[in-house]
């Protein structure tokens, strides 16, 4: 399988640039300099920058010139420390993965969709020249499967008209069920060898969403350890994910969780990307902070022995706070193992 050289080891910048309350306060004081300088002393080889449109836009084709200049600080400081760096729109006009941004329509207005071939033009002409390191991934999450085939045409036109300014910038493209790997088999075939097939990773989603605030069947204070069998997961996921499919069914149910489940998970992505000659990158994956750190540690060795095994590249969700933080106190005891893992 093709890897997606320079981006191998990575972290997400999230509440940064996107899911914030948009202020300069927070633009100018979440992240700094030091914390690429941070990301780069741990091996990294690349971050990612999640993005709303709110940064850089009042209206279609009227953007904010102060927006943009966060973007080129990030770039700025990526190039300085010799880093690779993925700019994600995280939300759109229309359309947010989450469903409280109140943001919809995306998928069948054509004036939301000529809005986000517009902006994704303006950062072609801002940013493509940085192509050797500097990645696009059009839309964070696409969400129901309903929206699958009219997304391929948007991505599909959009490609189209990136590659009129960058011809050879790298784009990342993620399918249904917010990324899903499952989503990827309904993805449009590559448009070119520099398209990269793109999926997200939480599962299983009982043990990294425990307790998990946002959604809405979750007892709040259900908590759980990584190491049980496959049958307690299977009746966690039941009283606490209502919807959630996750087949444990075909693991011996006394059997304790172990690196056989995500190798199996992992397995139609690598073979979708091998049969289309795509590198395959995992966007997202992560263990929210309500879990111990011990037992998040677990996860992450178990999901990144098999990204190394089938050479995917990836970025943690996420670096600071978002529930998830990697630099909070709350991962403090394990931080200096687990920055060799991911």
């Amino acid at each position: 399988m093709r890897k997606f050289e320079g981006y191998l080891h990575g972290v997400n910048l999230g509440g940064w640039l996107s899911q914030c309350d948009h202020t300069k306060e927070r633009y100018d004081n979440f992240i700094h300099e030091k914390d690429i300088e941070i990301i780069k002393s741990w091996g990294m080889d690349h971050f990612r920058v999640p993005v709303d449109y709110e940064l850089v836009e009042r209206g279609a084709g009227d953007y904010k010139e102060e927006g943009f200049k966060y973007i080129q600080n990030a770039i700025d400081w990526a190039g300085k420390n010799g880093l690779n760096m993925i700019l994600d729109l995280h939300k759109t006009a229309g359309f947010s993965f989450d469903f409280g941004e109140a943001e919809s329509g995306f998928f069948d207005n054509e004036e939301y969709q000529e809005r986000f071939y517009l902006l994704w033009e303006e950062f072609a002409k801002r940013f493509g020249k940085y192509s050797d390191r500097l990645a696009f991934e059009l839309l964070n999450e696409v969400t129901d499967k309903a929206y699958g085939p009219k997304w391929n045409e948007i991505s599909r036109k959009c490609v189209e008209r990136i590659r009129k300014i960058a011809p050879d910038v790298k784009i990342l493209i993620g399918g249904y069920y917010n990324n899903s790997v499952e989503g990827m088999k309904a993805l449009a075939e590559p448009y070119d060898e520099n398209i990269v097939y793109n999926f997200h990773c939480y599962e299983p989603l009982i043990f990294t969403h425990q307790g998990a605030y946002w959604i809405e069947a979750m007892d709040k204070s259900f908590r759980m350890p990584f190491d049980v069998t496959y049958g307690q997961y299977a009746e966690n996921t039941a009283r606490n994910l209502e919807g959630h499919v996750a087949d444990y069914s075909k693991y011996k149910q006394d059997a304790v969780m172990g690196v056989e489940f995500f190798r199996d998970l992992l397995a139609e992505a690598v073979s979708i990307a091998e049969e289309r000659n795509v590198p395959v990158y995992c966007g997202e994956f992560g263990v929210i902070n309500l879990a111990t750190p011990e037992d998040s540690l677990k996860w992450y060795k178990n999901i990144c022995q098999c990204f190394d095994e089938f050479n995917i590249g990836r970025a943690a969700w996420s670096y600071k706070e978002m529930d998830f933080g990697l630099v909070d106190d709350h991962m403090k005891p394990v931080i200096k193992e687990l920055i060799n893992i991911i």
